[in-house]
């Protein structure tokens, strides 16, 4: 799935993103380390893996999305 970068911090490594529906949701550091990178800026589109749905939604990866 795909989304967008909305909030992120360095300092605990977890944020937020906007699904392409405009709804945010949340994750934290083990989603982001899971990913592999170093640092996010809001606005960067990425890739996301989930688990769940609706309110039960869970971020497990955060990756930038490549062409």
């Amino acid at each position: 799935m795909h989304a967008t970068a909305y909030t992120y911090d360095a300092n605990t490594r977890s944020g937020s993103v906007l699904l392409d529906n405009g709804t945010p949701v949340p994750f934290d550091a083990p989603a982001f380390d899971a990913g592999g990178l170093r640092l996010l800026r809001p606005g960067q589109r990425v890739r996301i893996e989930t688990e769940g749905e609706g309110e039960g939604l869970r971020i497990t990866l955060v990756t930038l999305q490549t062409l």
